[in-house]
């Protein structure tokens, strides 16, 4: 889980840095089909981190399902619906 953890992290800071590129082009008044194409490059990074957390939650939740299997669906399938609903 550590290491999955990291690329996490690491995916985040990739996307802060677009951010603030994005802020710089919009202070500095850049191009809009630049800024449009660097917000959609954000939003699917944002996209891909989501993925990845599902992911590795899933890992999490089959390793308790081992444990507690009724309890551990149930949990997956709340957090699931919720990221689905505001994504």
């Amino acid at each position: 889980m550590e290491g999955k953890r990291k690329r996490i992290m690491d995916r985040f800071k990739r996307i802060e840095g677009q951010l603030r590129g994005l802020q710089n082009m919009v202070a500095n008044e850049g191009r809009c089909e630049d800024i449009l194409i660097q917000v959609a490059a954000v939003t699917a990074a944002m996209k891909r981190a989501g993925a990845a957390i599902v992911e590795a939650y899933l890992e999490e939740c089959l390793q308790k399902a081992r444990q507690e299997p009724e309890e551990a669906l149930a949990d997956f399938r709340k957090i699931l619906t919720r990221y689905m609903d505001l994504a």
